[in-house]
């Protein structure tokens, strides 16, 4: 029977025997053998238990360091062999995968620069539309402050002609004309006021129009600036970052084609614009070109009414200056006919006078000498003739007396009557025609 000493054997490595997963656990004395703090006794052990291994045992322990030399070798080449395909696999994937976030770019980069073009295409149109329409809005206002002038002419023209004395104050054709022309004049200023209220508003809508394109098109162009910033980054960039975050999806992102139908819905509402621009300038030009026209055609009118009125006055005026002339040579005989009368009753007064004398003395004959002899009926029919010739001759003279009364009547109307037809034609030729001539032109009048 030997005894025993108590002493802590070796430790060698048991991967091979326990799990790999499996800790291997050292007590302190163990430790203190293997660090040598208990070091073999040799011979002073000799005939007691020794604390070396087995032979056996030392084999086992050599079979399992080993074994799991030769397993880790095999793990470590298996996860290398693993380790350079998921390198590669993933590098590949990599490189597709940013190659395709590349190309993908480039194409986004070419539908926003295609989008952008376009956006910039119809700024343009709608500028130079905008730019086209307010030319003819000052076309509109220059045309209805060009109507002042024909309103103030044929207002003044009505005026003038209220002036008229009482026989020529008549409702003439020249009235008439100028009333048309001034409710002419009056449809026409409604009429631009009207279109030039709607320029001012389609100006509007152009320029909010253009506003909406610029606003898109400054969106696109600084999306297309962060999409070529984008396409620019590669690997060796330095001024790439780590932005955990930045794969979220944000709420308010919208898909592809609410992008695209946004823009397209946009420049669908600026060629409605451009389109109702483009109508409503060529209203305008055909609109101002038609009551230009209107405008001259009707003071045409109104000038060719005045024109033949003037005839018709000249001619009246010229008529009555030659009844005139007649009148007062009528005047000249029948006041020489009146001398000449009376001339012949003074005359007949001095024989009148005689033939009495002779018959008052005659009467004074004595007794049987008072006969009715030839003397005395000559006498008496001397007497009656003279007294009929005088009866005849004042009738004459009454009647030559009456006749110039009526000539000096009609003489002072005729007068009055070219009077009248003086003034008229004053008023019509001198200062209502002379006025006309400063009706504005077809130029003036369609804005230019």
């Amino acid at each position: 029977m030997s005894s025993g000493v108590i002493v802590s054997r070796p430790t060698f490595d048991s991967r091979a025997v326990a799990p790999p997963d499996r800790p291997t656990k050292h007590t302190d004395a163990e430790a203190a053998v293997t660090d040598g703090l208990y070091p073999s006794a040799g011979l002073a052990t000799a005939g007691y238990r020794s604390a070396k291994y087995t032979t056996e045992e030392w084999h086992r322990n050599n079979a399992s360091i080993l074994n799991q030399a030769v397993a880790d070798r095999n793990l470590a080449e298996r996860v290398r062999y693993e380790s350079q395909a998921v390198h590669a696999e993933t590098a590949a994937g990599t490189v597709l995968s940013q190659s395709e976030g590349t190309r993908h770019l480039g194409e986004r980069l070419q539908d926003v620069h295609l989008l952008k073009s376009e956006l910039q295409r119809h700024i343009e149109r709608l500028l130079a539309e905008t730019d086209l329409l307010l030319g003819q809005k000052r076309r509109l206002e220059k045309a209805l402050d060009a109507t002042e002038i024909p309103f103030a002419i044929a207002t003044d023209n009505l005026t003038c002609r209220e002036r008229r004395p009482g026989p020529d104050l008549v409702k003439d054709r020249v009235e008439e004309e100028l009333l048309k022309e001034l409710e002419l004049i009056r449809s026409v200023q409604a009429l631009l006021r009207r279109t030039l209220s709607q320029a001012v508003n389609q100006i509007k809508c152009n320029r909010d129009a253009k506003q909406t394109l610029e606003m898109d098109w400054s969106n696109k162009y600084l999306a297309y600036s962060l999409d070529d910033q984008c396409g620019r980054y590669n690997n060796t960039s330095t001024d790439t970052q780590y932005y955990p975050t930045s794969a979220n999806v944000q709420e308010h992102v919208c898909n592809r084609d609410d992008w695209v139908r946004f823009t397209q819905d946009n420049l669908y509402e600026a060629q409605q614009v451009e389109q109702a621009s483009v109508e409503l300038r060529l209203l305008v030009e055909r609109l101002l070109q038609e009551t230009s026209e209107d405008l001259r055609t009707q003071c045409s009118s109104v000038d060719q009414a005045f024109s033949q009125r003037c005839v018709q006055l000249t001619e009246a005026k010229t008529g009555l200056e030659l009844n005139l002339a007649q009148i007062l040579e009528q005047i000249g005989a029948q006041e020489r006919s009146v001398v000449f009368l009376r001339q012949a009753l003074h005359d007949k007064e001095a024989p009148l006078r005689v033939a009495q004398s002779r018959l008052r003395q005659r009467s004074q004959r004595p007794q049987m000498e008072l006969c009715r002899d030839n003397p005395q009926l000559s006498l008496v029919d001397e007497v009656e003739q003279i007294s009929r010739t005088m009866s005849s001759l004042q009738q004459q003279l009454s009647a030559a007396r009456s006749s110039l009364s009526d000539l000096e009547s009609s003489r002072m109307a005729l007068e009055k009557d070219i009077s009248c037809k003086t003034h008229s034609l004053f008023m019509d030729r001198e200062k209502c025609m002379s006025q006309r001539t400063r009706y504005p032109t077809v130029i003036s009048l369609s804005g230019y």
